[in-house]
């Protein structure tokens, strides 16, 4: 559990007014003195993402925030940071004072957590100072807690793992397998890869075909002919690192469906439809069109970087017109997405599926096309309709 990426832990996000007991609450949840406790008000600054194990719900994220009702310029600031949070949370829990009850800060958190349609708990905390609890909601399930005598955090865990077991546990791949099926994954050893370890989304992958009781066989594309030789049966899929993509699919007969881990991953974590109408979009642009090219992390850049040199060698190849790029890259998102036509996001292995999917939907909103890396390789590179070949419904999309 505590090699779980980040992106693949139930995010908790932890709302209330300043000295509401946010950060006592986190250490008692945790049973750990993780978090600054104190009685000086906007002790919490900034969003604060701390990974731990919490039974029943397994690997979590406990997200700080700071006080809704802070105060000046920079308390303002603070609160929209806080409110951010809202885009990654899997479940917030509001914090209120179990003596006064809610107010209209609470209220306008709750209101935020229904408009996102996230679930939610409101904690009527610091049950100990109270002599009447006056916490009491339409909204969303009221636990009457104490951090100081851990009245309630058991029943508190309990309710949070009841969430947790009810959200979607979306396979990447389990789904399109059965049981002993042999799948093939390509995964190129370059100077990209890290040392000693194979690619985040290539391990999340062959996790889930064991997970799927299925098995998985790791090559490097030099050796995906011989690897297809030795094999009695021939294999339920292939799958491949999208920059291999072209080299794979002339190796690999038209009869064995082949896909990459971006596409899947694209499909896993986003919304493949939209990303697939993103593709299409391609053919669209025109000279001096601008296109912002935004990953979810930030790290060390190769000579040969595929999101600042190949995309843009790419597309530039493909469309055949001068195109404008911006780069963007870490956790959030530009404010001007508005002035591009096309975005092309990152395989996203470093964000949860409620971030990424709220990216899209910003890019929807303001009717930006938006595609991630492996949809667009497969696209420029004349191999995209085989590439969905294992996603009918979304293979319509794109002969449309």
């Amino acid at each position: 559990m505590k090699n779980t990426p980040r992106s693949n832990r139930f995010h908790i996000a932890i709302f209330g007014k300043r000295n509401s007991g946010k950060s006592s609450l986190i250490n008692a949840l945790t049973n750990q003195d993780i978090a600054i406790v104190s009685d000086v008000l906007g002790t919490t600054a900034d969003p604060v993402f701390k990974t731990i194990e919490i039974l029943p719900l397994g690997p979590c994220v406990l997200i700080d925030t700071a006080g809704l009702d802070d105060v000046g310029i920079l308390g303002e600031l603070r609160v929209s940071k806080s409110l951010s949070v809202l885009n990654k949370a899997d479940i917030a829990i509001i914090v209120v004072d179990a003596s006064t009850g809610i107010d209209r800060f609470d209220e306008e958190i709750i209101r935020k957590v229904k408009d996102k349609g996230l679930p939610g708990i409101i904690v009527a905390h610091k049950t100990d100072l109270a002599n009447e609890i006056r916490v009491h909601s339409v909204d969303f399930k009221v636990v009457n807690v104490s951090s100081k005598t851990k009245e309630g955090i058991e029943k508190l865990k309990k309710e949070l793992g009841k969430i947790a077991a009810t959200e979607d546990k979306f396979e990447i791949v389990g789904d399109l397998i059965d049981p002993s099926d042999v799948v093939v994954l390509v995964t190129p050893i370059d100077s990209a890869a890290p040392k000693g370890r194979i690619i985040l989304p290539q391990q999340q992958v062959l996790r889930d075909i064991l997970d799927s009781d299925g098995i998985g066989l790791v090559t490097k594309e030099f050796e995906l002919e011989k690897t297809l030789e030795s094999l009695k049966n021939k294999p339920k899929m292939v799958i491949t690192d999208s920059q291999a993509f072209g080299m794979v699919s002339k190796i690999v007969p038209e009869d064995i469906p082949l896909t990459s881990f971006s596409i899947l991953f694209a499909r896993h974590k986003g919304d493949l439809e939209e990303l697939v109408r993103g593709a299409k979009s391609i053919d669209s642009l025109k000279d001096d069109d601008k296109v912002l090219i935004a990953e979810g992390c930030t790290h060390h850049r190769q000579a040969d970087d595929i999101g600042t040199v190949k995309i843009p060698r790419w597309l530039t190849k493909s469309t055949g017109k001068s195109i404008i790029f911006d780069y963007y890259s870490g956790h959030g998102f530009p404010e001007n997405i508005k002035d591009y036509q096309l975005i092309v996001h990152c395989g996203a292995c470093m964000l949860n599926r409620k971030e990424v999917l709220h990216r899209i939907n910003q890019a929807k909103e303001k009717e930006i096309p938006i595609v991630n890396y492996g949809v667009l390789i497969a696209y420029v590179h004349g191999i995209f309709e085989r590439a969905l070949d294992l996603f009918p419904n979304v293979k319509t999309i794109y002969e449309e």
